[in-house]
This record gives C-alpha cells, structure tokens and sequence, in this order.
C-alpha cells in the first residue's frame, strides 16, 4: 500500500458513493501515517488501523512453509502492540477517526487503544475464542471509567500521557501533529 494508490482508490470510492467510507490501512507499509494522510485527503470518513501483519512459519520436519501461501497474517494478541503504536502516530497525524484493530481482547486493550487515540476499536480473533467477548468488553470500558472517576468512555480518546523525549535518536517515537 503506497500514498498514491491509497489516495487514488479512496478518491475513486469516494466519487462512487456518499456513505461513510472507512479506509483499512495495513500495517506492512513503511509509513503508515502518510498513508492514512492520503486517505484523510482524498475523502476518508475514517482509518481502521491495522489489518494482519505478513508473517511465515517452517515446519521443521519437513523443512517447508507451514502455510500453504508461504506467507498468511499474523492477528491476534501477538500484533498489539506493533498495531497500538500505528493507531498512536495515525491518531496524531489525521482529524477523521481512527479505528483501533489488531490484538484487542480485553477490557484493557480496548483502553490502550483508545489512550492512543482510537475512536472505536474492532474485535477480531478474540470472539474465536469467546463468542461474546465484544459484550465483555464494552461492559468493561463502562466499569473501568467508573472505577477511574471518567465520566464518558469518548474521554479516553487520545488521553495518553505523552513526555516529549529528549533524546535525538528517539524523535520518532512522538511523531509531530
């Protein structure tokens, strides 16, 4: 996924429909905040950030790729916190929503990505392994900020506490707005 491709098919969705148009951005691209820039500017209501990160496993009995297409996504919580630092710097990099995706199942992933600035998250891979884990979930931000005293879940949004480091060679971490 490129800027330019990404701002071309968003433009050409964009002129095909009026609906909300949601972007899902890929997190094997090497700047992901540029991209979902392109999306933002060529008429994206919103960024889901991520999708599964390209991934190999090799049996070593056989010595050949377990996958059948050498290459599948990796999901689930091995991809959070890879997925929760692009949510972080797309969040700070565009005005539309971001959609947090990749690693949430629990109460406490949901708030981390919100705190990194996620409008809303997607559950994925979790409900494989508990049907109703959505359910938990939400019941769960509800519980969580009335434990903290928050008034509104949308209060997470975006409430990271962020120390601007300064050290040079760690600029990148805290990308500028």
């Amino acid at each position: 996924m490129s800027v330019a491709s990404t701002e071309h098919v968003t433009r050409e969705l964009r002129a095909a429909t009026k609906l909300p148009l949601w972007v899902k951005l890929t997190p094997n691209t090497g700047d992901l905040p540029d991209v979902a820039r392109a999306a933002e500017a060529a008429g994206a209501d919103a960024v889901v950030v991520a999708n599964t990160i390209l991934a190999m496993a090799i049996d070593l009995t056989t010595f050949k790729p377990c996958l059948g297409n050498v290459m599948g996504g990796l999901s689930g919580p091995a991809i959070k916190p890879i997925v929760l630092r692009q949510v972080y710097q797309c969040a700070r990099t565009v005005k539309i929503p971001v959609i947090g995706c990749g690693g949430i199942s629990t109460t406490e992933d949901a708030v981390e990505y919100m705190l990194a600035g996620a409008t809303a998250v997607q559950v994925g891979t979790a409900t494989f392994v508990q049907p109703a884990a959505m359910t938990t979930i939400i019941d769960g931000l509800t519980k969580f900020c009335e434990r903290r005293d928050i008034s509104r879940v949308a209060d997470l949004i975006g409430a990271v506490l962020n120390e601007e480091t300064d050290e040079p060679e760690l600029a990148w971490l805290a990308p500028t707005p």
